[in-house]
């Protein structure tokens, strides 16, 4: 189980949600504990990359401005998206199995 309330938390809110964007081709819903978990990495992934690429020095001529924040973090959505798709770094198989557990969980209950 894991111990951090903000990720138990973010878990919870991702397995009672109703649909999920896609990634890729296929059309995901939270239901799919895999899927959901997948969505959960490449958002945190894009996020992790808005933080990195934030202090970064934009071209002179033809680059700044308020269309290159909206496009580079667009960018980073589908960095998170490709990155999440090829296996990310674990984040996704960790999520997957808390959220089968908790739908273990609330199957027993029932």
């Amino acid at each position: 189980m894991i111990e951090d309330p903000f990720i138990g938390q973010a878990i919870t809110l991702a397995s009672q949600g109703a649909q999920k964007p896609s990634i890729g081709d296929r059309t995901r819903s939270v239901n799919d504990p895999d899927a959901a978990a997948k969505d959960f990495e490449a958002f945190f992934i894009s996020q992790m990359m808005d933080q990195m690429f934030a202090g970064l020095a934009t071209d002179g001529l033809f680059g700044g401005g308020q269309a290159e924040k909206v496009f580079r973090g667009m960018l980073n959505q589908e960095y998170g998206k490709a990155i999440a798709e090829q296996g990310g770094f674990g984040l996704g198989a960790m999520v997957s199995r808390e959220l089968i557990g908790l739908q273990e969980q609330a199957n027993q209950a029932q």
